[in-house]
């Protein structure tokens, strides 16, 4: 794909709708939202199960949901296929860390009745039946590889990265056909849904799994930027060269791969992490410009060695609290999480976590959860004090965790 630059576009109005997170999907407003109960779906990637707590207070665990039923036909499919199985086994040892990645993300259908889970080792978006644990649909994605997906604020479609192929597929919830498709930059990643629908952001970090992890080498990483598309033609409106921005600010050795991102309630501002960098930038849409770097501490038990670093993270997680007061922060590599003053960018007292991998925020809006991948465990922290509050087991190294509904007397599904 040729490289896009912002110069070679239309530019788009500096008010363009933009969100602070894609929400979890939401009770419809008819007499079926009395029946459902809203949780938190926690993917534990390698384990292929997903544990479904309570959304707030003890976040008791609730039930668990095996989302590789299918597993002995796809292995099948996988071992008949030779270079299916040679990107199988690549993503095994390379992004999956000697394990098989089984679970990315996963979204509920707007009636609580199913749960859509992207699969990055099965190459495929499946449906999940939560009453019986059956598949409803299954999509493959073009490429070898699915991972990151966002839900659309009406909880009809779902956008899913095949990061293989470059390439983001629009999904309908409820039947699995695409709806529509559009290029990103290398390595498509991060999913957001602007408030309205209207458009969907991309983030490509481009190769993660090299060891020319040296600034120096950073051109060999590939073609890294934000890709803004209409939700409805899946045409492209606007491309955000992130390298530019930094080489701005005088940046030019910090990478330009954006990872985890949150937007401003106000939908003024964009709060991202790139790959090595131990803190986030503020990014001004308006002014389309980096506009303040908060840097946070690194532990000094973390390695200098970046080639250790997981997928290149250095700090892999960023969410933010209802009233857009207060930013938490997961610091994969350096084993702890933060509550950061948006005004003043002060960070919290640091919150010891093992390697949590993301932030989202609790039903309530009170709590930052984070995803212990190196414990096997989720944490919430509290907005208002930056203490940790509570600590749940779950399944094997946990990734993201995302609300949803389920049935109001919803139960495990049987074996």
């Amino acid at each position: 794909m040729p490289v896009l630059r912002p110069r070679h576009l239309c530019s788009v109005a500096a008010a363009l709708v933009l969100t602070v997170t894609a929400p979890a999907t939401a009770a419809t407003a008819d007499n079926s939202a009395a029946a459902l109960r809203e949780v938190l779906f926690v993917g534990n990637n390698w384990d292929g199960t997903a544990d479904v707590i309570k959304s707030t207070g003890d976040f008791a665990k609730i039930g668990r949901i095996n989302v590789i039923p299918d597993k002995d036909a796809r292995m099948a499919e996988i071992n008949a296929d030779p270079i299916k199985w040679i990107y199988f086994t690549a993503i095994r040892n390379g992004v999956g860390e000697g394990h098989d990645q089984f679970v990315d993300d996963m979204y509920t259908t707007p009636d609580g009745k199913s749960v859509v889970v992207s699969r990055p080792s099965f190459a495929d978006v499946v449906s999940i039946d939560l009453a019986t644990g059956n598949i409803n649909w299954r999509f493959p994605v073009s490429g070898y590889r699915s991972d990151h997906m966002a839900v659309s604020p009406d909880g009809t479609r779902v956008a899913v990265s095949a990061s293989i192929s470059n390439t983001v597929h629009v999904l309908d919830i409820n039947t699995g056909k695409q709806l529509g498709s559009f290029a990103t930059g290398d390595k498509p990643h991060e999913n957001i849904f602007t408030k309205d629908g209207k458009y969907i952001w991309n983030m490509a970090i481009g190769d993660v799994n090299t060891a020319l992890d040296d600034p120096a080498w950073d051109w060999t990483k590939g073609d890294r930027h934000i890709t803004v598309v209409d939700a409805t033609t899946y045409k492209q409106v606007k491309v955000i060269d992130v390298r530019q921005r930094l080489d701005a600010i005088g940046l030019t050795n910090y990478s330009d791969a954006v990872r985890p991102a949150v937007f401003s309630p106000d939908e003024s501002k964009l709060y991202f992490q790139v790959s090595f960098f131990n803190g986030f930038f503020e990014y001004d849409v308006a002014t389309d410009r980096i506009t303040r770097t908060k840097t946070l501490p690194k532990n000094p038990a973390t390695s200098e060695d970046r080639t250790t670093w997981v997928n290149d993270s250095r700090h892999h997680g960023i969410s933010m609290s209802p009233d857009g007061a207060k930013l938490c922060v997961a610091g994969t590599m350096d084993d702890y999480a933060t509550v950061v003053d948006r005004t003043t960018l002060q960070e919290g007292p640091l919150v010891t976590a093992s390697k949590p991998y993301w932030a989202t925020v609790s039903g309530d809006g009170k709590d930052c959860v984070i995803s212990e991948s190196g414990a096997d465990q989720v944490t919430a922290i509290d907005f208002a004090t930056g203490q940790k509050t509570v600590s749940v087991p779950v399944g094997d190294h946990p990734q993201r965790v995302r609300l949803g509904h389920v049935g109001a007397d919803w139960t495990s599904p049987s074996s």
